[in-house]
């Protein structure tokens, strides 16, 4: 069971679930333009939902604007649609094919509803890596009592878990702390 404990896999899901935190916060909205965005919105295309980033190339013209391109000039409606009712905010103006999206000024108010959302996942993130910790834990129990390592090993593995545990929970939130910051600043 000791060779089949792997401190290293814990850590990888740990990342990935710090990894899963900035991809969630790239999506919020902190007043300035970031192609990164739309990429929670989801077009109804061809009969199933479809990721905007594979229907249309998403730049940032400006600071406050972001532009959209989409492929099939027929699904435009549609691209436009999925950005009026994704929950951002957005009301993009569409020119054929192209969509140009602007932001608009972020209120106080607004801001700190997004810093609260920022605060949400970052539990979320936490809860997970607590969860990976555990599994860890229960992994390192079972091998000592099957007797597959002694207490002393045991002992030095979950010294090493909390570590790994601790370590990805910082990360989390000093990613958080950067991303409140960047959200409040005016």
């Amino acid at each position: 069971m000791a060779d089949e404990f792997s401190l290293s896999a814990l850590t990888a899901r740990m990342d990935k679930s710090v990894d899963s935190l900035k991809d969630e916060l790239a999506g919020l909205r902190t007043g300035r333009a970031s192609a990164t965005m739309l990429d929670p919105v989801m077009v109804d295309a061809y009969g199933s939902p479809m990721p905007l980033n594979q229907m249309a190339s998403v730049t940032v013209s400006d600071v406050r604007m972001i532009s959209v391109q989409v492929w099939d000039r027929t699904m435009a409606a549609a691209v436009d649609k999925a950005i009026r009712e994704s929950g951002l905010g957005l009301n993009p103006i569409t020119e054929g094919a192209n969509i140009r999206v602007p932001l608009p000024e972020l209120n106080e108010e607004r801001r700190r509803e997004l810093s609260k959302v920022a605060s949400n996942y970052a539990e979320q993130a936490r809860v997970a890596v607590r969860h990976i910790r555990r599994d860890g834990m229960d992994n390192l129990k079972k091998g000592e009592k099957d007797g597959d390592m002694g207490k002393d090993e045991m002992h030095g593995y979950s010294e090493q878990v909390q570590k790994a545990t601790d370590d990805a929970i910082t990360k989390i939130d000093d990613i958080t702390a950067q991303k409140e910051k960047e959200i409040m600043q005016v």
